[in-house]
Parts: C-alpha cells; structure tokens; sequence
C-alpha cells in the first residue's frame, strides 16, 4: 500500500475520525509518531495517545505541525474551528474535510483561495474498515494530493473520485445508504417473525444475508441483476417475492428515498 508522507493531523477525533486513524495505522499507511490529533474531550485524547499519537495542546499547535489536516470537527462548528487554525497554518498544507454539507468554497473562504481543499463524504462500516467514501478535490489539488486522499480512505474501504456536485448524490447513495440497508433487515427480521420464526435467529440470519450478499457482489464483479437472476428460479420463491416487490413499487420508493436525501443534501450545503 502507498505510504503517506509528511505529519498527518486530525482535527476532532470522533467515531469517523478514530475509523480513520485507527485503519491507517493497522495498515501501516503512517506510523504513530508522524500523526498528531486534537480534541476537546479528554477521553478521545486518551484513546489517540494509547495509539501513540501526539496530542495537540490546541487547533493551532496542530495546524503548526501537520501537512495534511483531516477536518473531523461537527458542520455547525467548521467556521470556528478553521478560524482557530488559520493563524499558524502552513500554506502548503491539505485540507482534507469530511463534515457533511461544507463546501470546498465554504472551507478556501476562510483559510483563503489558495487552499487545497479535498471534501470527502464517507459511510459509518469505515469503523469496520469497510466504508465506501466518494472524495471531490478543489481545483488547484495536485495528483499528489489526490494520491494522498485515496491512501487514507482506502485504509477503511473503497474510494470513488467525484466532481464536488456529486457529493450529495453519493451522500444520498453510500454516505445515508446503510441506514437503508438497516432499516431493509428490520422489515425482514419484522416480516419473518410474523411467520413465527424467532426474533434472534431471524436477525441473525438476515444479517449474514445482508453480509453475504454484499461480499458476493463486491468480490465476484458481475452485475447485481446477473446475481439476482441466478438466484430467481422461474415460477420460485424468489421470483414470487421480487413479483410482489415490483407490485407494490420498490423500485419507485427506492428512488423516492434517494431522491429526497439528495435534495435534503443540497439544502444542508447552502
């Protein structure tokens, strides 16, 4: 795997930041000592030390020492902490934000035009270094700045390089699509007790299906109908459930969804 060059910072070390610290390191991307963290709570202080990371003593004592900051910091208190770390910034530091509905405008408006600003939307499995993260690099971002988000997202999952309009539409699809995918288990482990199966074991056997089949349709590289259909015997079980599934309009409730987080997601950037 690429290795990652220069000091590496974090700015607020929450679930998403810790996924990512903690993939890097298990991969060996960066070593402890090349990465330093800052964080208002004590224990997520604690928890980076116990890695081997520096704690910074503030945002701009991390600003002053890092050549890439990954901005991890809540949307509503972005402003405020870019302001804390634009004084001791180095000029040639990257920007790397993963706060949902920050523009790369929003972020160069502050810390100035000449940034370079990566913007990346990625998904809660990161925790379990299975995420699946959609980056969008300012204009002025070299191939080894885009070198360099790939190696850190690539370290808890998969990487798709966007233009930054399509960031809501991968928001809307992998950023939200796990709550889908939950939500889906909960209507089969429901669906499956009203026949009378227990509760645990359906839940248990939902999940596997859920994980199974992502695992099959990730690693075998056909398409997800071509999987489907050899699973779909004519005049089968399988075949009677996606029958009722296109009567009662999954496909268009499906889109519906997407559609409405899509445009909740441009409401949120503005």
């Amino acid at each position: 795997m690429t290795q990652l060059n220069g000091t590496l910072g974090f700015l607020g070390m929450g679930n998403m930041g810790g996924a990512i610290l903690k993939g890097l390191l298990e991969s060996a991307v960066i070593t402890p000592a090349r990465v330093a963290i800052f964080d208002v709570d004590v224990d997520k202080i604690a928890a980076a030390k116990a890695m081997g990371v520096h704690a910074a003593a503030s945002p701009a004592d991390l600003a002053a020492q890092c050549d890439i900051i990954v901005l991890a910091v809540k949307p509503q208190i972005m402003a405020e902490a870019l302001g804390q770390i634009k004084p001791t910034l180095n000029p040639a530091a990257l920007m790397v934000s993963i706060a949902a509905g920050i523009s790369i405008d929003n972020i160069k408006n502050v810390l100035g035009m000449e940034t370079r600003v990566v913007r990346v939307m990625p998904n809660t499995p990161a925790l379990v270094l299975a995420g699946a993260a959609g980056i969008a690099l300012s204009a002025n971002c070299t191939e080894a700045d885009a070198v360099a988000a790939r190696t850190i997202f690539e370290s808890v999952g998969v990487v798709a390089m966007v233009d930054e309009p399509m960031i809501d539409v991968v928001t809307a699809l992998s950023g939200s699509g796990p709550a889908y995918f939950f939500y889906m288990v909960e209507c089969l482990v429901t669906a499956a007790t009203a026949q009378g199966l227990d509760e645990q074991q359906a839940l248990q056997l939902a999940s596997q299906t859920l994980l199974g089949a992502g695992r099959l349709l990730s690693e075998s590289g056909e398409l997800p109908a071509t999987l489907r259909q050899r699973v779909t015997s004519k005049g089968g079980t399988t075949e009677a459930a996606l029958n009722a599934f296109r009567q009662n309009n999954f496909e268009a409730v499906i889109a519906a969804g997407v559609n409405a987080a899509v445009a909740r997601a441009h409401e949120l950037g503005k």
